[in-house]
């Protein structure tokens, strides 16, 4: 079966972090993406063979030099079938570009253009230069994450991926939905430093109740709490305790031999160093593995601690088939799961100009039309296996 967004079309204009894994999650999910690719790279400098690039997987590839008219005009041809466009560039740039919203939904009323930047499409910080960490850090979630000492980088999973990629995937399905009833499109403005402040909600909400403290290392989910943490084992790894409820917290101490008289209220933050002490000494007896296999199946929240290349063999992975391989390379698999649709992954990140052709005739253009993009002189081909 298709996948739930077969029959979508998405064009990417090619950048870097959030719009590329977005892209990533929509071809997943069986939309038909084409990335807009540029002449020159955009790789931050650090280029990677496609085969490793696993956010671009999925989509098929064109050329355009957009700082040619004519360039421009086959963008806008594009744009013209496309249900959804993707941009991550600072504010502005596709105004100038001649691709702002206005220009496309004059040409394409019904389309979803979808715009994710740092700060937003307005604002002071609007034209400022930016990653991940500086997004996540005005939203109260860098300085939430880490140990007491000093905050500590979430990967970029915080903003980029988790406050941008996946609220402006979460954007453009609903105004995809939104457009069965009205028949129009509409402008899609993301923020990494928004999105990464609406997953910090919880934490809002349980501080203005008092019940969350403005401080690392001292709350039940920051590491403070004993019976929430890592611990160190025998060989040199780590098990993740998450015994948060009454009854996980009693079948743990009581697994461990620490369920005695004196054990101290899980609640009672006067002892919980006494308490992570304890825990510490006990942890250190045996390895993670022998750790996890003791406690399997005693409802005590315990987990392996398991490194990039660990994760894939975990037998829980490998049953629910998390991870696959495409040319060669282990990564993971669409996500969440359909009962009638599933998502696929139908191959890996193209070359630059790479299926080109092909896309085009799928999305309609003739094979004149085709000859004639190629010949204006504004689509680049890629050198490995042209597409166009």
């Amino acid at each position: 079966m298709a996948g739930p967004l077969s029959g979508i079309r998405v064009l990417e204009l090619a950048g870097i972090g959030p719009g590329p894994f977005c892209a990533m999650m929509l071809a997943d999910m069986g939309a038909d993406v084409l990335r807009v690719d540029r002449p020159e790279p955009v790789d931050l400098g650090l280029p990677l063979e496609p085969k490793f690039d696993v956010i671009a997987r999925g989509r098929r590839s064109i050329a355009l030099d957009l700082k040619h008219t004519g360039a421009i005009e086959i963008a806008l041809a594009l744009v013209e079938k496309a249900d959804v466009l993707i941009e991550g560039f600072r504010p502005g740039v596709t105004e100038r570009l001649g691709l702002g919203p206005d220009a496309c939904l004059a040409r394409n009323p019904r389309l979803v253009y979808g715009r994710v930047t740092g700060w937003g499409q307005d604002g002071p910080l609007a034209q400022a230069a930016g990653h991940d960490i500086n997004y996540i850090a005005i939203a109260g979630a860098l300085h939430a994450i880490g140990p007491a000492q000093r905050p500590a980088p979430p990967l970029n999973l915080v903003g980029d991926y988790g406050g941008g990629a996946m609220y402006l995937a979460f954007g453009i399905v609903c105004a995809l939905c939104e457009r069965h009833s009205s028949g129009r499109g509409q402008v899609i403005d993301t923020a990494m430093s928004e999105g990464a402040a609406s997953l910090m909600s919880i934490f809002y909400g349980r501080m203005a109740a008092g019940l969350w403290h403005d401080k690392r290392g001292v709350n039940i989910l920051d590491g403070g709490a004993p019976w929430y943490n890592v611990y160190d084992t025998a060989d040199g790894k780590y098990v993740a305790v998450g015994a948060i409820e009454g009854r996980f917290y009693a079948k743990l101490m009581q697994r461990l031999g620490l369920d005695t008289p004196s054990l101290p209220d899980q609640y009672d933050r006067a002892r919980w160093p006494e308490l992570r002490a304890n825990l510490a000494r006990i942890f250190q007896q045996k390895t993670r593995d022998e750790w996890c296999e003791a406690l399997a199946g005693h409802d005590v929240c315990i987990a392996p601690v398991l490194s990039i290349a660990e994760a894939p063999s975990h037998p829980h992975n490998r049953a629910r088939g998390a991870f696959f391989e495409c040319d060669g390379v282990i990564q993971p698999g669409p996500a969440p799961r359909f009962s009638r649709t599933p998502g696929r992954v139908e191959r890996g990140a193209p070359r630059r100009g790479e299926g080109g052709a092909a896309a085009l005739a799928d999305w309609g253009f003739s094979p004149q039309q085709i000859a004639q993009f190629r010949q204006s002189g504004t689509v680049m081909e890629d050198d490995h296996n042209a597409g166009l």
